[in-house]
């Protein structure tokens, strides 16, 4: 019997769920999305009908509210439910799923609105405390089914199962090389965006973790397509899981900034403009800087039609293979006009919800259903990797002996 999906999320991720999962109707039952502003339910659910002749059922939904978001799953008789709302809704949903008997995907860890960058492991602070209720229950919750977490992730996988037979170091390098036009914009949720680089970031290095500036620490790689690329070591999501997984492995995380968008970070972070504590103004208003320069910013949805370029991610590891030194470099890359030419997305968007969709589509086949919760480094990654190729995420891979395959650290 075919398994109801209802979206939870009508950002620039939630629209490209609904259009992957619109275009595989055959394979899953009604297709619902949520979200507090129904009005960007209705949008999506023109577009899908549009693109798809598919009919996505639209819903008013405040993610927060634990028995709002139990009545709707009830409703709509959902199976699945694809959280792709601001993370600090996770521990809410994924609640939800449990209580409700729903299975549960997202694509990033929860966060708590009043901490930043907090201390690690976060998965351990947050999801992983529902581990063993989710398994004793049989609930199916995938975590991090994103491109980065998730993609990444599969790679890493399929990286200790196939190509090194000893893992010593894993570089995740996420660079968008492509251009949307405007002064500043953040490409997904700018709250949640912003702060990730206002503390702390935080890698996993000879089995400690070891936390950095944000831009204290650079590397400059020759990248396949987009080329010479600037990244920085950052913390992210997936450290925290692989790091429990791969544990001798050196793991750290590295996103590309130009010096524009560092520039303006530097001059609202010195003004206190990203801090998520609330300032109260003269009239007695508070005031959140953080939330006014997200309401501020160009919606990431509406950077779309004038996106050009591409993006790159990809994980760089290295270990040894028949008693050898040996490297390899798996990566994809998208295109933003070629997504908006498919789907009206741009490509940050795009590379996130492609493999969102696709666990969806495994979890509905049975394939991923595996009533307990996981991260999706402990699940098969062949099929996950040959569906979103099929969607439109193909996986280039190249391997070699030690030779600086892609570059090293600046500083």
């Amino acid at each position: 019997m075919k398994k109801h999906v209802l979206i939870i999320g009508a950002g620039g991720v939630g629209h490209v769920v609904a259009h992957k999962l619109g275009g595989a109707a055959d394979k899953i039952g009604n297709l619902h999305i949520a979200s507090r502003t129904v009005e960007k339910c209705n949008a999506i659910a023109e577009s899908v009908a549009a693109k798809a002749n598919v009919q996505v059922q639209t819903h008013q939904l405040d993610g927060v509210d634990a028995a709002a978001t139990m009545d709707l799953i009830r409703r709509t008789q959902a199976s699945i439910v694809v959280n792709v709302g601001p993370s600090f809704i996770n521990m809410t949903v994924l609640r939800a799923c449990i209580e409700t008997g729903a299975a549960y995907i997202d694509t990033a860890i929860h966060e708590d609105p009043a901490k930043v960058c907090e201390q690690p492991p976060w998965y351990a602070n947050y999801e992983w405390t529902l581990r063993a209720e989710c398994e004793r229950r049989g609930i199916t919750a995938i975590l991090g089914a994103g491109f980065d977490p998730g993609v990444v992730n599969a790679y890493v996988a399929l990286v200790a199962q196939e190509y090194l037979d000893t893992l010593d170091s894993i570089d995740i390098i996420d660079v968008n090389a492509g251009s949307h036009g405007q002064y500043f914009a953040t490409n997904f949720n700018a709250e949640i965006n912003l702060r990730e680089f206002t503390g702390d970031v935080w890698n996993w290095q000879q089995g400690l973790w070891v936390a950095n500036a944000m831009f204290e620490v650079s590397r400059t790689d020759d990248l396949p397509v987009v080329g010479r690329q600037k990244s920085y070591l950052t913390g992210h999501d997936e450290i925290h899981s692989l790091s429990a997984h791969f544990p001798q492995a050196d793991i750290r995380f590295w996103m590309g900034f130009d010096d524009h968008y560092i520039n303006v970070f530097h001059v609202l972070n010195k003004l206190g403009l990203l801090s998520e504590k609330p300032v109260t103004m003269p009239d007695g208003t508070a005031v959140i800087p953080l939330q006014l320069i997200k309401k501020l910013l160009p919606d990431p949805a509406s950077l779309a039609p004038m996106y050009q370029g591409k993006t790159f991610i990809g994980v760089f590891a290295k270990g040894t293979k028949g008693g050898k030194p040996h490297e390899v470099l798996l990566y994809n890359t998208c295109d933003h006009a070629e997504c908006f030419a498919e789907i009206g997305s741009q490509a940050i968007a795009y590379t996130a919800g492609v493999p969102a969709a696709a666990a969806a589509l495994l979890l509905a086949d049975g394939d991923w259903d595996v009533r307990r919760m996981v991260n999706i480094e402990q699940l098969p990654p062949n099929p996950f990797l040959a569906l979103i190729a099929r969607m439109g995420l193909p996986t280039s891979i190249v391997q070699m002996p030690p030779s600086n395959l892609i570059g090293g650290l600046d500083s």
